[in-house]
């Protein structure tokens, strides 16, 4: 539970604090750090948290990531 609290926390931080263009950039930079989560630094956790702050820019992307997780709001 303290980790979808997290997770809900830093996604609002981003929305407010980091502009529409440079999200989408950010999340691309976490999913490729992802890719290499082997190394000790970088860890598999960046791929789905990319994922959720590309969402916040692709409005289908987020419905159809809102409709799998049963939320219609």
């Amino acid at each position: 539970m303290a980790l979808k609290v997290w997770i809900k926390r830093r996604l609002v931080w981003i929305r407010r604090n980091v502009p529409p263009g440079a999200r989408t950039l950010l999340g691309l930079v976490l999913i490729i750090g992802g890719v290499f989560g082997f190394l000790p630094i970088l860890g598999f956790w960046m791929v789905p948290l990319g994922v959720l702050v590309v969402a916040l820019d692709v409005r289908p992307l987020l419905a159809a990531l809102r409709a799998r997780c049963g939320r219609g709001d």
